[in-house]
Protein backbone atom coordinates (compact mmCIF):
# COMPACT_ATOMS: atom_id res chain seq x y z
CA UNK A 1 0.00 0.00 0.00
CA UNK A 2 1.60 3.00 -0.84
CA UNK A 3 2.22 6.06 1.76
CA UNK A 4 0.31 9.43 1.37
CA UNK A 5 3.91 10.90 1.61
CA UNK A 6 5.35 9.08 -1.71
CA UNK A 7 2.33 10.03 -3.82
CA UNK A 8 3.05 12.47 -7.05
CA UNK A 9 1.65 15.21 -5.37
CA UNK A 10 3.43 16.87 -2.86
CA UNK A 11 1.91 18.13 0.70
CA UNK A 12 2.42 21.87 -0.56
CA UNK A 13 1.72 23.05 -3.72
CA UNK A 14 4.81 26.21 -3.11
CA UNK A 15 7.71 25.40 -1.56
CA UNK A 16 8.28 26.52 1.95
CA UNK A 17 11.85 27.63 2.64
CA UNK A 18 14.14 27.89 5.47
CA UNK A 19 14.46 31.65 6.08
CA UNK A 20 11.83 32.64 3.69
CA UNK A 21 10.71 36.66 4.23
CA UNK A 22 7.34 37.44 5.43
CA UNK A 23 7.24 41.26 5.25
CA UNK A 24 4.53 42.48 7.39
CA UNK A 25 1.94 45.06 5.50
CA UNK A 26 2.66 48.13 7.89
CA UNK A 27 6.52 47.25 7.11
CA UNK A 28 5.68 47.94 3.06
CA UNK A 29 3.71 50.83 3.70
CA UNK A 30 6.90 52.37 5.89
CA UNK A 31 9.22 51.52 3.07
CA UNK A 32 7.36 53.10 0.71
CA UNK A 33 6.89 56.28 2.85
CA UNK A 34 10.88 56.79 3.22
CA UNK A 35 11.40 55.32 -0.35
CA UNK A 36 9.03 59.10 -1.00
CA UNK A 37 11.91 60.60 0.58
CA UNK A 38 14.77 59.17 -0.92
CA UNK A 39 13.36 60.18 -4.40
CA UNK A 40 12.33 63.58 -2.97
CA UNK A 41 16.59 63.83 -1.83
CA UNK A 42 17.66 62.44 -4.84
CA UNK A 43 19.91 60.80 -2.69
CA UNK A 44 20.84 57.55 -3.26
CA UNK A 45 23.77 56.03 -2.02
CA UNK A 46 27.17 57.49 -0.92
CA UNK A 47 26.34 57.60 2.99
CA UNK A 48 23.03 59.12 2.46
CA UNK A 49 20.94 59.96 5.15
CA UNK A 50 19.01 56.91 5.39
CA UNK A 51 22.24 55.09 6.13
CA UNK A 52 23.11 57.19 8.88
CA UNK A 53 20.03 56.83 11.18
CA UNK A 54 19.77 53.13 10.26
CA UNK A 55 23.59 53.05 12.23
CA UNK A 56 22.28 55.07 14.53
CA UNK A 57 19.33 52.86 15.38
CA UNK A 58 21.42 49.33 15.10
CA UNK A 59 24.33 50.69 17.07
CA UNK A 60 21.93 51.41 19.82
CA UNK A 61 19.85 48.31 19.37
CA UNK A 62 22.92 46.07 19.98
CA UNK A 63 24.76 48.42 22.94
CA UNK A 64 27.42 49.52 20.64
CA UNK A 65 28.90 53.19 20.30
CA UNK A 66 29.76 52.60 16.33
CA UNK A 67 27.62 51.22 13.45
CA UNK A 68 29.10 50.91 9.89
CA UNK A 69 26.55 49.56 7.48
CA UNK A 70 27.86 48.37 4.11
CA UNK A 71 26.48 46.26 1.27
CA UNK A 72 26.56 42.82 2.71
CA UNK A 73 27.89 40.56 5.69
CA UNK A 74 31.08 39.22 3.76
CA UNK A 75 32.60 42.53 2.73
CA UNK A 76 32.15 43.24 6.39
CA UNK A 77 34.23 40.52 7.39
CA UNK A 78 36.87 41.97 4.66
CA UNK A 79 36.72 45.34 5.60
CA UNK A 80 37.44 44.14 9.57
CA UNK A 81 40.14 42.09 8.56
CA UNK A 82 41.34 44.96 6.69
CA UNK A 83 41.04 47.76 8.57
CA UNK A 84 43.14 45.36 11.67
CA UNK A 85 45.56 44.37 9.25
CA UNK A 86 44.82 40.73 9.93
CA UNK A 87 46.92 38.52 7.49
CA UNK A 88 48.58 35.51 9.70
CA UNK A 89 46.82 32.75 11.06
CA UNK A 90 42.94 33.35 11.59
CA UNK A 91 41.40 30.46 14.34
CA UNK A 92 37.79 30.53 13.04
CA UNK A 93 34.95 27.30 13.29
CA UNK A 94 34.63 24.78 10.29
CA UNK A 95 30.93 24.48 10.88
CA UNK A 96 29.70 27.87 9.31
CA UNK A 97 29.01 29.45 6.02
CA UNK A 98 31.54 29.37 3.73
CA UNK A 99 31.83 33.15 3.37
CA UNK A 100 32.92 33.43 7.40
CA UNK A 101 36.34 31.28 5.59
CA UNK A 102 36.33 33.05 2.47
CA UNK A 103 36.41 36.22 3.84
CA UNK A 104 39.61 35.13 5.80
CA UNK A 105 41.09 33.71 2.36
CA UNK A 106 40.77 36.78 0.88
CA UNK A 107 42.58 39.17 2.83
CA UNK A 108 45.49 36.14 2.27
CA UNK A 109 45.15 35.33 5.90
CA UNK A 110 45.67 31.18 7.13
CA UNK A 111 42.20 29.98 7.82
CA UNK A 112 42.70 27.30 10.83
CA UNK A 113 39.72 25.09 11.77
CA UNK A 114 39.13 24.56 14.94
CA UNK A 115 36.24 22.21 16.39
CA UNK A 116 32.86 23.22 18.26
CA UNK A 117 30.91 22.66 21.20
CA UNK A 118 28.68 20.43 20.74
CA UNK A 119 26.24 22.41 23.51
CA UNK A 120 27.01 25.59 21.73
CA UNK A 121 27.54 24.47 18.58
CA UNK A 122 30.45 27.63 18.79
CA UNK A 123 34.09 27.57 19.18
CA UNK A 124 35.35 25.62 21.74
CA UNK A 125 38.11 28.18 23.65
CA UNK A 126 40.03 25.58 25.26
CA UNK A 127 40.09 23.57 21.27
CA UNK A 128 41.14 27.15 19.99
CA UNK A 129 44.16 27.42 22.44
CA UNK A 130 45.52 24.19 21.41
CA UNK A 131 45.74 26.17 18.16
CA UNK A 132 47.40 29.48 18.81
CA UNK A 133 50.82 30.03 18.06
CA UNK A 134 53.28 32.90 16.82
CA UNK A 135 51.37 33.13 13.64
CA UNK A 136 48.05 33.53 15.40
CA UNK A 137 46.56 37.06 15.04
CA UNK A 138 42.61 36.55 15.85
CA UNK A 139 40.16 34.60 16.55
CA UNK A 140 36.39 34.69 15.00
CA UNK A 141 33.38 33.24 16.47
CA UNK A 142 30.37 32.61 15.32
CA UNK A 143 26.67 32.52 16.67
CA UNK A 144 24.77 30.28 15.44
CA UNK A 145 20.84 30.00 14.94
CA UNK A 146 19.78 32.70 17.81
CA UNK A 147 22.29 30.98 20.19
CA UNK A 148 25.69 32.69 21.04
CA UNK A 149 29.15 31.26 21.27
CA UNK A 150 31.29 31.49 24.51
CA UNK A 151 31.63 35.23 24.42
CA UNK A 152 33.06 34.86 28.25
CA UNK A 153 36.04 31.91 26.82
CA UNK A 154 36.84 33.77 23.50
CA UNK A 155 37.48 36.80 25.78
CA UNK A 156 39.40 35.77 28.27
CA UNK A 157 41.46 33.55 25.53
CA UNK A 158 42.11 37.13 23.34
CA UNK A 159 42.90 38.78 26.05
CA UNK A 160 45.21 36.26 27.61
CA UNK A 161 47.42 35.66 23.87
CA UNK A 162 46.52 39.29 23.08
CA UNK A 163 45.16 38.56 19.62
CA UNK A 164 41.80 40.15 17.72
CA UNK A 165 38.41 38.98 19.13
CA UNK A 166 35.87 39.24 15.90
CA UNK A 167 32.41 37.74 16.23
CA UNK A 168 30.31 36.83 13.13
CA UNK A 169 26.84 37.52 14.28
CA UNK A 170 25.12 36.81 11.29
CA UNK A 171 22.52 34.85 12.99
CA UNK A 172 22.70 37.08 16.36
CA UNK A 173 20.56 40.06 15.45
CA UNK A 174 19.13 41.55 18.84
CA UNK A 175 20.56 38.78 20.69
CA UNK A 176 21.76 39.10 24.06
CA UNK A 177 24.60 37.59 26.87
CA UNK A 178 22.96 37.92 30.00
CA UNK A 179 21.89 41.54 30.20
CA UNK A 180 24.68 42.99 27.48
CA UNK A 181 23.53 42.68 23.65
CA UNK A 182 25.99 41.10 21.35
CA UNK A 183 27.66 44.78 20.25
CA UNK A 184 29.04 44.72 23.79
CA UNK A 185 31.65 42.68 23.14
CA UNK A 186 34.68 41.75 20.74
CA UNK A 187 36.99 43.78 18.84
CA UNK A 188 33.87 43.87 16.25
CA UNK A 189 30.50 42.38 16.01
CA UNK A 190 29.47 40.94 11.78
CA UNK A 191 25.30 41.46 11.70
CA UNK A 192 23.94 40.08 8.01
CA UNK A 193 21.43 41.51 6.59
CA UNK A 194 20.73 39.19 3.86
CA UNK A 195 16.90 38.78 3.04
CA UNK A 196 16.47 35.27 4.38
CA UNK A 197 17.70 36.58 8.26
CA UNK A 198 15.18 37.60 10.96
CA UNK A 199 16.10 41.53 10.10
CA UNK A 200 16.79 42.01 6.00
CA UNK A 201 17.59 45.08 4.25
CA UNK A 202 16.94 43.23 0.90
CA UNK A 203 21.04 42.81 1.10
CA UNK A 204 23.24 44.15 3.42
CA UNK A 205 25.48 44.58 6.41
CA UNK A 206 26.79 46.15 9.07
CA UNK A 207 29.88 46.24 11.61
CA UNK A 208 29.35 47.03 15.48
CA UNK A 209 32.37 47.99 17.45
CA UNK A 210 33.39 50.50 20.15
CA UNK A 211 36.70 51.51 18.80
CA UNK A 212 36.25 54.88 17.44
CA UNK A 213 39.98 54.28 15.45
CA UNK A 214 38.86 51.43 13.77
CA UNK A 215 35.17 52.37 13.31
CA UNK A 216 36.64 55.76 11.44
CA UNK A 217 39.31 53.06 9.20
CA UNK A 218 36.00 51.06 7.90
CA UNK A 219 34.26 54.04 6.88
CA UNK A 220 37.45 54.89 4.61
CA UNK A 221 37.17 51.83 3.27
CA UNK A 222 33.40 50.97 2.19
CA UNK A 223 34.19 54.03 -0.18
CA UNK A 224 37.38 53.06 -2.00
CA UNK A 225 39.86 54.11 0.99
CA UNK A 226 38.99 58.33 0.32
CA UNK A 227 39.56 60.09 3.18
CA UNK A 228 37.88 63.51 1.57
CA UNK A 229 37.42 64.95 -1.66
CA UNK A 230 40.31 64.05 -3.98
CA UNK A 231 42.40 62.38 -0.70
CA UNK A 232 42.60 58.49 -1.18
CA UNK A 233 44.41 57.38 2.04
CA UNK A 234 43.69 53.49 2.43
CA UNK A 235 43.45 50.81 -0.60
CA UNK A 236 39.22 50.77 -0.27
CA UNK A 237 36.72 48.54 -2.24
CA UNK A 238 32.93 50.11 -2.70
CA UNK A 239 31.26 48.83 0.03
CA UNK A 240 28.68 50.90 0.62
CA UNK A 241 25.21 50.12 1.66
CA UNK A 242 22.23 52.20 -0.87
CA UNK A 243 19.69 54.28 0.74
CA UNK A 244 17.46 52.02 -0.54
CA UNK A 245 18.49 48.99 1.53
CA UNK A 246 18.62 51.51 4.81
CA UNK A 247 14.77 52.09 4.08
CA UNK A 248 13.88 48.57 4.34
CA UNK A 249 15.83 48.22 7.68
CA UNK A 250 14.42 51.61 8.86
CA UNK A 251 10.70 50.27 8.28
CA UNK A 252 11.77 46.87 9.67
CA UNK A 253 12.57 47.94 12.99
CA UNK A 254 9.40 48.30 14.76
CA UNK A 255 8.49 44.86 13.56
CA UNK A 256 11.66 42.80 15.54
CA UNK A 257 9.77 42.22 18.66
CA UNK A 258 6.61 40.93 16.49
CA UNK A 259 9.06 38.72 14.57
CA UNK A 260 10.46 37.61 17.71
CA UNK A 261 7.30 36.47 19.80
CA UNK A 262 5.98 34.89 16.40
CA UNK A 263 9.22 32.86 15.47
CA UNK A 264 9.30 31.56 19.36
CA UNK A 265 5.95 30.33 19.16
CA UNK A 266 6.41 28.32 15.93
CA UNK A 267 9.39 26.56 17.46
CA UNK A 268 7.18 25.69 20.39
CA UNK A 269 4.75 24.18 17.92
CA UNK A 270 7.50 21.93 16.28
CA UNK A 271 9.14 20.96 19.56
CA UNK A 272 6.00 19.87 20.56
CA UNK A 273 5.02 18.16 17.70
CA UNK A 274 8.33 16.21 17.27
CA UNK A 275 8.91 15.52 20.89
CA UNK A 276 8.47 12.19 21.58
CA UNK A 277 9.83 10.53 18.11
CA UNK A 278 12.56 8.48 18.23
CA UNK A 279 16.00 9.94 17.25
CA UNK A 280 14.80 13.77 16.88
CA UNK A 281 16.04 16.55 18.93
CA UNK A 282 15.06 19.98 18.82
CA UNK A 283 18.41 22.65 19.27
CA UNK A 284 17.90 24.91 22.55
CA UNK A 285 18.09 28.03 21.94
CA UNK A 286 18.34 31.39 24.11
CA UNK A 287 19.83 29.72 26.89
CA UNK A 288 21.87 32.22 28.98
CA UNK A 289 20.46 35.10 27.42
CA UNK A 290 17.47 36.17 24.62
CA UNK A 291 17.49 34.53 21.10
CA UNK A 292 15.50 36.14 18.26
CA UNK A 293 14.18 32.44 17.63
CA UNK A 294 15.58 33.14 13.97
CA UNK A 295 16.04 28.89 13.43
CA UNK A 296 14.04 25.41 13.56
CA UNK A 297 17.04 23.34 13.93
CA UNK A 298 16.88 19.67 15.03
CA UNK A 299 19.26 16.93 15.20
CA UNK A 300 18.44 13.59 13.49
CA UNK A 301 19.92 10.23 14.94
CA UNK A 302 19.70 7.64 11.87
CA UNK A 303 19.97 4.71 14.14
CA UNK A 304 17.15 5.53 16.35
CA UNK A 305 15.18 7.62 13.99
CA UNK A 306 15.23 4.63 11.37
CA UNK A 307 16.67 6.52 8.02
CA UNK A 308 19.59 8.75 7.99
CA UNK A 309 19.03 12.64 7.74
CA UNK A 310 19.84 12.48 3.93
CA UNK A 311 16.67 10.44 3.62
CA UNK A 312 14.40 12.24 5.62
CA UNK A 313 15.68 15.77 3.62
CA UNK A 314 15.05 14.04 0.63
CA UNK A 315 11.60 13.05 1.42
CA UNK A 316 11.51 16.50 2.67
CA UNK A 317 12.44 17.91 -0.02
CA UNK A 318 9.73 16.19 -2.29
CA UNK A 319 6.43 17.28 -0.15
CA UNK A 320 7.88 20.92 -1.23
CA UNK A 321 9.38 21.26 2.53
CA UNK A 322 13.21 22.82 1.18
CA UNK A 323 14.68 21.79 4.33
CA UNK A 324 18.67 22.51 4.62
CA UNK A 325 21.30 21.10 6.30
CA UNK A 326 23.14 23.60 7.59
CA UNK A 327 25.81 23.70 7.88
CA UNK A 328 27.16 20.13 6.11
CA UNK A 329 29.84 19.06 5.55
CA UNK A 330 31.92 22.01 6.96
CA UNK A 331 34.22 24.30 5.45
CA UNK A 332 36.94 22.13 5.69
CA UNK A 333 35.21 19.27 3.24
CA UNK A 334 34.64 21.88 0.53
CA UNK A 335 37.57 23.88 -1.71
CA UNK A 336 39.60 25.09 -1.55
CA UNK A 337 39.65 24.68 1.98
CA UNK A 338 40.15 20.91 1.21
CA UNK A 339 43.24 21.44 -0.73
CA UNK A 340 44.57 23.86 1.67
CA UNK A 341 43.85 22.46 4.99
CA UNK A 342 44.40 18.66 4.10
CA UNK A 343 44.43 17.45 7.77
CA UNK A 344 41.94 19.61 9.18
CA UNK A 345 39.16 16.41 10.00
CA UNK A 346 41.22 15.14 12.04
CA UNK A 347 40.52 17.73 14.82
CA UNK A 348 36.86 18.33 14.04
CA UNK A 349 35.11 14.99 15.85
CA UNK A 350 32.63 17.24 16.87
CA UNK A 351 31.75 19.33 13.72
CA UNK A 352 31.68 16.51 11.72
CA UNK A 353 29.14 14.66 13.75
CA UNK A 354 27.13 17.42 14.11
CA UNK A 355 27.28 18.44 10.39
CA UNK A 356 25.76 14.77 9.52
CA UNK A 357 22.71 15.15 11.55
CA UNK A 358 21.45 18.84 11.36
CA UNK A 359 18.31 19.92 9.39
CA UNK A 360 16.72 23.39 9.35
CA UNK A 361 13.25 23.10 8.55
CA UNK A 362 11.24 26.43 7.70
CA UNK A 363 9.82 28.30 10.48
CA UNK A 364 8.78 31.76 9.21
CA UNK A 365 5.35 29.99 7.82
CA UNK A 366 1.86 31.95 7.51
CA UNK A 367 -0.72 29.38 8.47
CA UNK A 368 2.00 28.14 10.61
CA UNK A 369 0.40 25.91 13.21
CA UNK A 370 -1.22 24.48 10.13
CA UNK A 371 2.13 23.55 8.10
CA UNK A 372 3.77 22.79 11.14
CA UNK A 373 1.28 20.02 12.10
CA UNK A 374 1.52 18.69 8.45
CA UNK A 375 5.04 18.89 7.98
CA UNK A 376 5.63 16.95 11.61
CA UNK A 377 3.21 14.44 10.41
CA UNK A 378 5.45 13.66 7.47
CA UNK A 379 8.19 13.45 9.62
CA UNK A 380 6.22 11.09 11.95
CA UNK A 381 5.40 8.94 8.75
CA UNK A 382 8.97 8.22 7.46
CA UNK A 383 9.75 7.38 11.47
CA UNK A 384 7.21 4.58 11.31
CA UNK A 385 8.01 3.69 7.82
CA UNK A 386 11.55 3.63 7.79
CA UNK A 387 11.89 0.88 4.66
CA UNK A 388 9.35 2.55 2.53
CA UNK A 389 11.30 5.98 2.50
CA UNK A 390 14.39 4.55 2.16
CA UNK A 391 13.44 2.71 -0.87
CA UNK A 392 11.59 5.80 -2.29
CA UNK A 393 15.05 7.70 -1.53
CA UNK A 394 16.85 5.20 -3.49
CA UNK A 395 14.84 5.15 -6.32
CA UNK A 396 14.77 8.81 -6.73
CA UNK A 397 18.55 9.68 -6.30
Amino acid sequence: MELAIFSERPAFEKPLYVGSPVIEEDVKEKYFQYMSEVFNRNWFTNNGPMVQRLEAEIAKLHGAKYCVAVCNATIAEILVLKALELSKEIILPSFTFIATAHACLWQGAKTVFCDISPDRLGLDPAKAEELINNETCAVIGVHLFGNLCDIEGLTRLSKKHNIKLIFDAAHAFNCYHGDKPIGCFGDAVILSFHATKFFGTFEGGAILTNDPKLAERLRFLRNFGFRGYDNVGFLGINGKMSESSAAMGLASIPAIGHRSAMLKNNLEVYRKGLSGIPGVDVLQVGKGGRSNYQYMVMFVDEIKFGVSRDVLCKVLWKENIIARKYFYPGCHNMEPYRTICPDADKRLGVTDQVSNKVLCLPLNLERPEKNINIIVSIIKAVNENPKEASEWARLHL
